[in-house]
């Protein structure tokens, strides 16, 4: 059976590069997963017992993807716009998703949003809450099903802006969520009432009236690409940066979607999803503005591979412990939010830009892993990365490595064509980065448990950072660096050595 990944286009990303179809591969597998997980959504709820969804939800299910429907299909010229309550086969997982993009390359709005990436965590909520093994007794099992209703009433907000951008009328009732009915890349309503409360949303011709209970209506005019405009206070327009290139569609910078933080506790090391205030898009907007450059400086592929994979940026709080002076940042991307990065404000460009180059690489490798399976190592945490003071289980040790060996990559290109000072400033960061690399490789390489796409894989890896050896850093970068790392091993040898789990073999 052939491999769905070709050799060819493995061997780019082993080092750190992509073309043009290796990048269009792993976006249109991602977003053919993402139609079957909504998909399963719909069959999940439609097969699960009256208790866990009643009979009403699952009909205004099938309503939503109706009104979905109507909004993947391609507009005639001069025909009048579909009825809403108009029924239609719903959007086929199975169809190629080039066949749902128009002649220019612009999805249809259904696609849109269900290929948005924070979709994913979502349809993921969703499902852990139609699972009947997630229902207990007591007072975690309303949590569980208070929970799910807010997760398919989503469902129909998602809906509502697919048809809103269709140009589909329609007149439908929403539910907000402990005060706030968010609408995906319009923006949000403040209810006058606190709670899960109902809104009753209706749209003509581009223009969407909220009523409510106890309140005046609220009417809102959609505005093209991002956000929606409105003299209302209730209101608040989403927030979008412009595109990364000259004629790019505008980069969501989203403050404001329910699904954008991870469920359960948060990382020690990460913020916590921020809400941004004018002062805090001033700020995203001046570093955005040079990162694009920032980026060519490592390689065009850099401009490249961000224009193809980045879809959303969500902001989060500085971390904790951070200082005031902007150096202390944190990101993260998440497999099910394929597209997404997230990340406390930037220092600047160069500081964005690194952080594009190195969240960019854990989403292709994991979009790669969903392709073709690169290991059959286990869960055991027993591998010593530098970037961390404990241990690594293969898998995380092979995440780390990728992305770091880009960053060495993106700081030796930089390194080459910025002047001093910045030239000076990349030697140190590709040094450290290259120091670390070959720390850690030897680890990867030397698995059993790497299977034949792997090692190719991972060979590419070492011939990218051997590679690397014919511009080598200045040695003052490249001694501060080595002695870092060796303090780092020292430690980290103290501390974990005594208690790893013995290698096989």
């Amino acid at each position: 059976m052939a491999s769905p990944v070709p050799d060819g286009a493995l061997g780019e990303l082993g080092r750190t590069g992509g073309g043009a179809e290796t990048l269009a591969l792993l976006v249109r597998d991602q977003d053919t997963r993402r139609l079957l997980l909504v998909r399963a959504v719909l069959d999940a709820a439609d097969a699960a017992d009256p208790a866990v969804c009643s009979a009403e939800r699952k009909a205004r299910l099938r309503e939503d993807w109706s009104l979905l429907a109507e909004a993947d299909r391609p507009p005639r010229a001069g025909a009048a716009a579909p009825p809403s309550g108009a029924h239609r086969r719903p959007p086929d997982a199975a169809r190629s998703v080039r066949a749902a993009r128009s002649p220019g390359g612009a999805l249809s709005p259904a696609r849109a949003r269900l290929f948005h990436p924070l979709t994913g965590p979502w349809a993921l909520s969703c499902l852990r809450g139609l699972d009947d093994r997630e229902r207990l007794p007591g007072a975690r099992d309303e949590h569980t099903a208070r929970r799910l209703r807010r997760d398919l009433a989503h469902f129909s907000a998602v809906a509502a802006v697919a048809a809103a951008r269709a140009g589909i009328p329609f007149a439908v009732r929403l539910t907000a969520r402990a005060g706030v009915l968010t609408l995906p890349s319009l923006g949000s309503l403040h209810t006058a009432a606190p709670g899960d409360v109902p809104v009753d949303l209706g749209h003509r011709d581009g223009r969407l009236t909220f009523r409510q209970p106890g309140a005046p209506d609220v009417v809102v005019h959609l505005e093209s690409g991002i956000g929606a405009w409105s003299g209302a206070l209730a209101w608040t327009s989403a927030h979008a940066l412009p595109g990364l290139l000259p004629g790019a569609t505008p980069m969501p910078l989203d403050d404001a979607d329910p699904y954008r933080a991870a469920p359960g506790p948060r990382h020690r090391t990460l913020g916590a999803p921020a809400t941004l205030d004018d002062a805090d898009c001033k700020r995203w907007l001046q570093a955005w503005s040079g990162t694009a450059a920032a980026l060519r400086t490592g390689g065009e592929q850099r401009v490249d591979e961000a224009s193809a994979l980045l879809r959303c940026l969500v902001p989060l709080e500085r971390p904790p412990g951070a200082g005031a002076d902007g150096r202390d940042s944190c990101s993260a991307t998440r497999h099910e939010a394929f597209g997404a990065l997230l990340a406390s404000p930037p220092k600047d460009a160069v500081a964005l830009a690194a952080t594009v180059v190195h969240e960019l690489h854990h989403a292709k490798l994991a979009a790669l892993g969903d392709l073709v399976t690169l290991h059959h190592a286990g869960p055991e945490a027993r591998y010593f990365a530098p970037w961390k003071t404990v241990p690594r289980p293969y898998d995380s040790l092979l995440q780390g490595v990728y992305s770091h060996l880009a960053l060495a990559h993106y700081f030796q290109r930089r390194a080459l064509v910025t002047p001093p000072p910045e030239a000076e400033y990349a030697w140190s960061r590709h040094a450290r980065y290259r120091a670390q690399v070959a720390a850690a490789l030897p680890a990867l390489v030397a698995s059993p448990d790497l299977t034949v796409p792997g090692r190719v894989f991972v060979d590419e890896m070492t011939a990218a950072y051997e590679r690397m050896a014919e511009h080598p850093a200045p040695r003052d970068h490249t001694v501060r660096a080595q002695a870092y790392v060796k303090a780092a091993r020292a430690l980290w040898t103290q501390r974990h050595a005594p208690a790893l789990p013995r290698p096989k073999g």
